[in-house]
């Protein structure tokens, strides 16, 4: 199966008209990925002002302070595919142990084939712990991933994101001054002093899609840190400690996951940071359970129940699964829901000859049906429309950052403040303990939460606190 990359060169220049799976329709979103990510950065230095590139992104406005990749050496831009693959074998060959690689599920296939480590958020977040005799780690993600392996890994360690411009938008939906200000008006609302079982009146989580500030906010005001695999696990976590939990920037996840525990969608308000009280009135807010930020992944937005609909129609018996940053209609309609990590496991262990349609970005779902072709594999998204920024880093880049730690040269290094830090880190700790369930405990409790429950029902007192 070709990669989406060649898939999408493909589409641009009508080579390829259908996916080869009936009802298919093969389109991408955007013309422009077909181009190197190069010309973004020299179209966003020239207009003075940071993107986050063409595809699922493109809508979402990035704030002024979002980096910008300088310009890549003419030699990268020039070079074929199988140039560059040459340069990055030979220069991660030289650099042997001194180097480690890490790949995000959702990179693209030519970036991936060269990491020592593929995992989701939350496994990276361990390897990069755990990879402490390389000088140097290179983070083939986003932004707030690489952040994230710099307060993780060993002080002698240089982490480095291949391009700068590979960044994130739901990340950057939720900001510290933002933050900050919704928290003065909680703390206004609720008060700061715990109940007589210890508990305090609210709890921050924070997905790790999110800056390394927010997440030494979290760490400052006894909160944690959330992925997908383990965010059920981190909420249970957080209602031990407090009444209510303040959940950014990722809406749709915390909305998910709170339900599936049995928490009501009228205990959920949604907070807008440019209206007073989030937009809510301080009856709803005294009932909340989860205060959920306005953020959402652009990515996940794109899947809808009517292409589940189809998926159904087109294939009969599909298994459908989706990410739970998809919006709460989708969850529902699905079979399932979770992680890239679950949906990983989910296929491996499924019979031979298995149906799958999947919600998540089209790298990921492209590799599973090239590393399993004893099943049928597609994205319930019919146009191939990768996350723009994780688009952002391209082979070219990779063999640029890698030649120059064979020269001694260190190149889009991530840095953390330390004072910055060691806050994050506290909260980052609490998110490492809280270790993920297993694909069986899982489907047993999703089995659990699809039992219907009436709209007003709330979470048993054991598991969540009255307020």
């Amino acid at each position: 199966m070709s990669s989406v990359n060649t898939t999408i060169q493909l589409i641009t220049r009508d080579e390829a008209e259908r996916r080869g799976k009936p009802g298919r329709a093969q389109t991408s979103c955007d013309d422009d990925l077909a181009k190197g990510p190069w010309e973004f950065d020299l179209a966003e230095a020239l207009a003075g002002t940071p993107g986050y590139g063409p595809g699922a992104s493109e809508a979402d406005v990035a704030p002024a302070a979002t980096p910008r990749q300088g310009q890549l050496p003419q030699e990268y831009k020039d070079a074929s595919d199988d140039e560059l693959t040459a340069r990055i074998i030979a220069a991660k060959a030289e650099l042997g142990d001194r180097v480690v690689v890490l790949g995000h599920f959702y990179q693209r296939d030519e970036v991936v084939r060269f990491a020592d480590f593929l995992g989701d958020s939350f496994q990276l977040a361990n390897a990069a712990k755990a990879k402490d005799t390389a000088e140097a780690i290179v983070f083939c993600g986003v932004h707030f991933m690489a952040e994230t392996a710099d307060m993780l890994s060993s002080p002698h360690q240089a982490v480095i994101l291949p391009n700068l411009a590979a960044g994130c938008s739901m990340a950057d939906m939720a900001d510290l001054p933002s933050v900050e200000a919704c928290w003065a008006e909680l703390e206004a609302l609720y008060g700061t002093e715990p109940d007589a079982d210890g508990r305090v009146p609210v709890v921050p989580v924070t997905y790790m899609n999110s800056s390394a500030a927010l997440k030494a906010f979290c760490g400052r005001h006894g909160g944690i840190v959330c992925t997908s695999s383990n965010a059920a696990t981190v909420l249970e976590w957080a209602y031990e400690r407090g009444r209510r939990v303040l959940f950014f920037p990722d809406q749709h996840l915390g909305r998910n996951t709170a339900k599936a525990m049995g928490i009501a969608l009228e205990q959920m308000p949604l907070w807008n940071p440019r209206l007073p009280l989030g937009g809510n009135g301080e009856s709803v807010m005294r009932e909340a359970k989860v205060v959920l930020w306005q953020g959402f992944c652009s990515v996940h937005k794109r899947f809808t129940t009517a292409q589940i609909d189809q998926a159904r129609v087109d294939f009969p018996g599909v298994r459908v699964i989706v990410h739970p940053e998809c919006p709460m209609e989708v969850v529902d309609a699905a079979d399932e829901s979770g992680s890239t990590d679950y949906i990983l496991k989910a296929v491996q262990a499924a019979p031979d000859g298995s149906t799958f349609a999947i919600g998540t970005e089209i790298n990921m779902v492209n590799r599973l049906a090239a590393q399993y072709p004893q099943h049928t594999i597609f994205c319930l998204d019919p146009v191939i429309c990768p996350c723009s920024t994780m688009y952002r880093i391209h082979p070219g880049y990779l063999a640029w950052v890698l030649e120059g730690l064979v020269r001694g040269e260190v190149l889009n290094q991530i840095t953390v403040p330390e004072a910055t830090a060691v806050d994050a880190r506290v909260a980052l700790e609490r998110m490492l303990a809280a270790k993920p369930r297993s694909v069986q405990e899982r489907s047993a409790r999703q089995a659990a939460a699809n039992t219907p429950v009436p709209a007003a029902a709330t979470v048993p007192a054991a598991t969540v606190p009255v307020a």
